[in-house]
């Protein structure tokens, strides 16, 4: 069976967000790709204060500048689409208040007619948190826990009532509710983020970064995990890729995961596709002209994909 492709929205500075997400939307839909995409950045320390991912002197990329909110942007391609998915990777779901942000995913759901998938991090950026953050940075893993026992409150049957440390629900009617029980998939690249995920979410989102073998590996990881854990119900899987277009092959040797030519990053996929996940959504509007090479290219993703059987 054929997994399931996405493809990441057009958020970067280069798109007209009113004109552009709800085209690529619609073009991503008929090509056939099963889900969309966006991801969350609040906003961009200028003189930095914080490397890229927190890591020392890595500076961010100009594409973050202006990345448009997540839910708003979901919203546009809801109204342009029918049948895809509609995910968040990710949601850095601490800088959102718990009770609104369970509302807001509900109501995109119940618009949307069941295709939300709720993708949630935690971040790293310190400034963000600073800014947004229900809790401190050093919170964030408590926030989480408390933002996913709010969200399944809130969708589920009234009245609502939730006691907690950032929320207090009093016995309320709360609507609409979901179309249907909304995925909340987490990445979990830590021991304790595993464990999250195995006791708290439907399913993981990793990055495919460090080879096939790497993610097999960690997928084998998890679902030891589960075993241990006495999970039963199936872990849901989301592969975010990053990929590298060039519209010419990469020559080289250490050529990374996903890089190069579209035949390549298929290439690359055929390879992942064999470890046994259900989905991998491809990152590629960050490295395109505008939205006509964006979608020409994930034209032609699609179709060497599936032709290569994936």
């Amino acid at each position: 069976m054929a997994v399931r492709l996405g493809l990441s929205l057009p958020q970067a500075r280069q798109y007209d967000l009113g004109r552009d997400v709800p085209h690529v939307a619609r073009a991503a839909e008929r090509i056939g790709y099963d889900s969309l995409w966006v991801y969350e950045r609040a906003l961009f320390p200028d003189p930095p204060t914080q490397g890229l991912g927190g890591m020392e002197g890595v500076p961010w990329p100009d594409q973050y500048r202006a990345v448009p909110e997540p839910l708003v942007t979901l919203t546009l391609a809801a109204a342009a689409t029918e049948r895809a998915e509609l995910g968040t990777s990710v949601l850095v779901a601490p800088l959102h208040g718990p009770f609104q942000l369970a509302k807001s995913l509900a109501t995109l759901d119940a618009a949307s007619g069941g295709r939300v998938v709720a993708g949630l991090g935690t971040g790293w950026s310190t400034d963000e948190y600073a800014a947004a953050g229900v809790g401190t940075f050093a919170e964030r893993g408590q926030v989480l826990d408390e933002i996913i026992d709010v969200c399944r409150a809130v969708w589920g049957p009234d009245p609502v009532r939730y006691e907690g440390r950032h929320t207090r629900i009093a016995s309320s009617v709360v609507g609409p509710k979901p179309a249907r029980p909304i995925p909340v998939l987490l990445p979990a690249f830590s021991g304790k983020a595993m464990r999250r995920l195995v006791d708290r979410a439907d399913g993981w989102m990793p990055i495919a970064m460090a080879g096939a073998d790497r993610l097999a590996q960690e997928w084998r990881q998890l679902q030891d995990l589960a075993a241990e854990r006495g999970r039963t119900r199936p872990i849901r899987t989301s592969v975010r890729v990053n990929a590298q277009y060039s519209p010419k092959a990469y020559d080289g040797s250490d050529r990374a995961p996903f890089q190069g030519s579209v035949d390549q990053i298929v290439e690359d996929l055929v390879a992942h596709a064999g470890i046994g996940l259900e989905e991998f959504f491809f990152e590629l509007q960050g490295g395109m002209r505008d939205a006509r090479e964006l979608e020409d290219v994930a034209a032609e993703l699609f179709e060497k994909a599936r032709a290569a059987g994936v």
